[in-house]
């Protein structure tokens, strides 16, 4: 099964047009092994030689583009998932500390809610914060379904090796897909529960938040769910020291993602007048992270035999983090068709986990 999703943004409202090949739930079958339908989509993932043609093409478009900007999915090589696991466990970063402590407090509430079903993470990475999750649907069954889906392999691996030592009963499913990929496979899992914690939500833009939660609420069926973690508005001092940990390590993330084009796409970067900075613009309720070049330097893409040159002061956008409120959040997913069953957050209010419910739709669909 397949979908494409075509987006007409039309002043202030976003038409979706979604076309799904023949292959139906019904064809597929209950009887058909979870393992089986996932390697269908597996297989029709990106070859190594197109991903790395895709990323050298997306850098090319982002530098191209004014502001110039790069997706911040790149971000995520080998390196930097290791880096970013380094990044969770900083003092500053309170978002996984907090994030973990909540689920520790509410995981079995929340598979008590739902009942047994297939777990679906979105941008798993080693799936560390899901274990929790995990433990307590091993307690309402004996063998759960869980699908890890992340475009990290290495991430990917060291997540199924953790859960087998630690969860053996759990049945593990890594997909190296995008969200975007991965999101048909909702419809052919049974009862499900998508998993979208870290507040990965806050990286979207409007416009891709709104095409995201399209796509998902086409893709589930009545009665699914989904866990979204999110980061919720707070002062600017804590939020900024969370992204500009006084260790480096942020810093050394970023600029991971430079090292990652002088590695693959054999551009000569000097990283040492590459500077990371993360600033919070309270208006638009989001952390703004670039770089700026200290020294004019050339990026040479090599697969395109392209160069773009970028002058001593100049920034390169290279991700946002939004901050929410819940009661802003909680009417905007109803739009989409997801009722907020339940609420968790911590005693200072700085992040929560919210449990929403698939209800009927009432978005404009064609």
């Amino acid at each position: 099964m397949g979908a494409t999703l075509a987006i007409n943004n039309n002043k202030d409202r976003i038409q979706v047009n979604l076309k799904l090949s023949s292959l139906t739930t019904e064809e597929v079958g209950p009887a058909n092994d979870l393992a089986t339908i996932l390697q269908g989509y597996t297989s029709s993932t990106l070859s190594a030689g197109d991903a790395h043609l895709a990323f050298a093409t997306d850098v090319d478009r982002g530098l191209h583009c004014r502001p110039r900007r790069l997706d911040c999915k790149y971000l995520y090589d080998q390196r930097g998932s290791e880096l970013f696991e380094a990044i969770c466990d900083l003092p500053e970063y309170y978002l996984t500390r907090t994030e973990t402590q909540i689920l520790t407090k509410v995981a079995e509430e929340i598979a008590a809610e739902t009942g047994p079903l297939t777990l679906v993470e979105l941008g798993a990475g080693t799936s560390r914060k899901t274990q929790l999750l995990l433990d307590a649907y091993c307690a309402i069954e004996s063998q759960p379904d869980y699908i890890a889906v992340d475009v990290s392999r290495s991430a990917l691996d060291k997540g199924r090796r953790m859960i087998g030592e630690t969860l053996p009963t759990v049945r593990f499913h890594p997909l190296c897909a995008s969200y975007q990929q991965a999101m048909p496979i909702f419809s052919e899992t049974g009862k499900t529960i998508v998993v979208f914690l870290g507040s990965t939500i806050g990286n979207f833009s409007e416009q891709e938040f709104n095409v995201f939660f399209h796509q998902v609420a086409d893709n589930l069926t009545m009665g699914d769910y989904v866990l979204l973690g999110v980061d919720l508005h707070k002062n600017v001092e804590t939020l900024e020291a969370a992204y500009n940990d006084s260790a480096g390590v942020t810093q050394c993330f970023t600029r991971n993602l430079f090292s990652r084009i002088n590695r693959e796409l054999g551009a000569s970067i000097d990283l040492n007048q590459v500077e990371h900075l993360a600033c919070y613009n309270e208006a638009a309720h989001q952390i703004e992270i670039c770089v700026r070049f200290l020294e004019s330097q050339e990026i040479f893409i090599e697969p395109l035999n392209a160069r773009h040159r970028i002058e001593a002061g100049e920034r390169i956008n290279t991700e946002i983090s939004r901050k929410f409120t819940l009661d802003g959040l909680a009417s905007r997913l109803a739009a989409f068709g997801f009722k907020t069953r339940k609420v968790f957050s911590d005693p200072d209010n700085l992040f929560a986990l919210l449990l929403l419910k698939r209800q009927e739709t009432h978005l404009h669909l064609e």
